[in-house]
């Protein structure tokens, strides 16, 4: 065991963000996981550092300040959903999207300040589909893409790199990013001719500046973990170390899971184990550790539960 340490971003309001009867994004993906980190002994061996909501004016940095306020006005006033019946929300919806985002942040603000090395951050709801004027996919702010702003921003890093794993494509990170090279976008997910929301081709790069700096790796239905191990290999592994990034961010979604209801892979729980070694091992490598993940999908309780315990348990054991 080395002994890392791993923050895990976590509040009991997040459970507060009701999608309604049947939606697969429900409170019950963290009580699960969170259970199931408790059932594996690991809950006590996070720090819990506390946080707060995100500053409105952070949201706007990437988001339209008229989306922004849409967000807000269309929770308080009882609308059932945001942009598509997709995106349920109910009235504390958007200040518990801005706490998942202050979250995030203020985990970024910890392994900057080297007061943890590494980081976890169980939140709801997910961000990677949202975009700068629009909600999908049950995501109504880009938290990951706000932390890779906040981390050129605040801090004057020059190259972020961000993975997301999540069986559906990240286009709310992309778009959000995709004009510039500060940031460089990785998102291995199932082919977008038959998962939502259809797009992540392998010929979507990057815009102007940021031409070259956005990797999707569309992958065929019915991916196992050998299919991913050779896409890391043969791509997102040699990508990442010539960018040598300063900082990694995790877009962690499980619904590549072979027991997904959602998505069309078959990893399992020591896929995700696998890839989750991988990624800590290229922070050890360029980032000096430095490693944020963020929970994005995974909606079969037991498979999110069990892949978000092996996951952690690689942040855990990082430098080991």
């Amino acid at each position: 065991m080395g002994d890392m340490t791993t923050a895990l971003f976590y509040d009991e309001r997040f459970l507060e963000h009701k999608t309604g009867t049947g939606h697969p994004e429900r409170p019950d993906r963290l009580r699960a996981l969170i259970a199931g980190l408790k059932e594996a002994g690991l809950l006590d061996r996070l720090t819990r550092p506390a946080f707060a909501p995100a500053d409105r004016d952070i949201l706007e940095r990437l988001h339209t300040p008229a989306y922004v306020q849409r967000c807000f006005e269309e929770c308080r006033s009882g609308m059932p959903f945001i942009d598509s019946p997709d995106s349920a929300v109910c009235p504390e919806s958007a200040q518990i999207a801005q706490l998942a985002v202050g979250g995030v942040l203020e985990a970024v603000r910890q392994v900057m300040a080297g007061k943890v090395d590494n980081a976890f951050c169980a939140v709801r709801p997910p961000g990677h589909h949202a975009e700068a004027r629009e909600s999908m996919g049950f995501c109504l702010f880009g938290n990951v893409a706000l932390a890779a702003d906040y981390l050129t921003r605040e801090y004057g890093l020059e190259r972020v790199a961000v993975v997301d794993f999540d069986v559906h494509h990240g286009n709310g990170t992309q778009h959000l990013l995709e004009d510039r090279r500060d940031v460089f976008f990785v998102s291995l997910h199932e082919d977008p001719l038959v998962q939502f929301p259809g797009t992540g081709y392998a010929n979507e790069v990057g815009k102007g500046d940021g031409e070259g700096f956005t990797l999707n790796i569309p992958l065929k239905s019915g991916a196992d973990d050998a299919t991913y191990q050779r896409a890391f290999e043969a791509q997102v592994l040699p990508e990442l170390a010539a960018y040598r990034p300063q900082f990694l961010l995790i877009s962690a979604g499980f619904d590549a899971a072979e027991q997904d209801p959602l998505g069309g892979m078959n990893v399992t729980t020591q896929g995700f184990a696998w890839m989750s070694q991988q990624l800590v091992d290229v922070a050890e490598a360029h980032c000096g550790g430095r490693l944020v993940s963020v929970l994005e999908g995974g909606y079969d309780l037991d498979a999110l539960s069990r892949g978000g315990v092996a996951h952690v348990l690689a942040l855990l054991e990082s430098g080991a």
